[in-house]
């Protein structure tokens, strides 16, 4: 039987994979090495959360991305999926991670666009990122509910309420 400790996590990673697998691309933000922050798109590889909270992403091997996490594998992933009004933000830690077998299950028509020679191209990266904490905003109100509580906030100067479920993750 699993520990609470465990089982609250394997939940935390649940809804956590819930909120992010219908949200196509995520933005990476990486840190260059004069301090400056830069993003780029990437579409989340997974196909269902690992036990152990790696998301893995397809990058060039020569490009930014791979370049700058190898000196500061610090990284943020956010995810808007405005459709069902739920938002994360992920801290984690970047790696490139060399698993061929990972990356030939992994592999797909979409990749070998930016790839062609597929899961054996010699510049395509598997960008590992184990997430560390997490953040997200679900709201399950309907859009009119939302407006109703927003225009309430507007007449009497209080901050709307109850807007969406909001939990912060240490995973």
């Amino acid at each position: 039987m699993p520990t609470p400790t465990t089982a609250a996590t394997t939940a935390e990673h649940r809804k956590l994979w819930e909120l992010i697998k219908d949200t196509r691309y995520g933005m990476l933000t990486h840190r260059h090495a004069d301090g400056q922050l830069h993003s780029h798109p990437l579409t989340t590889q997974n196909r269902e959360v690992e036990t152990v909270a790696t998301l893995y992403f397809f990058v060039p091997k020569d490009g930014d991305i791979a370049r700058h996490v190898a000196g500061d594998p610090v990284v943020n992933l956010a995810y808007a999926n405005t459709d069902a009004d739920s938002y994360v933000s992920i801290s984690g830690e970047a790696r490139l991670d060399d698993d061929q077998v990972r990356k030939e299950a992994l592999f797909n028509t979409a990749a070998k666009a930016w790839f062609p020679a597929g899961p054996t191209d010699p510049n395509l990266g598997l960008l590992a990122v184990r997430v560390l904490e997490a953040e997200y905003w679900d709201v399950d109100h309907s859009k009119m509910v939302q407006l109703y509580k927003m225009a309430k906030a507007a007449v009497t100067g209080e901050p709307p309420t109850d807007m969406a479920e909001h939990r912060k993750l240490s995973v």
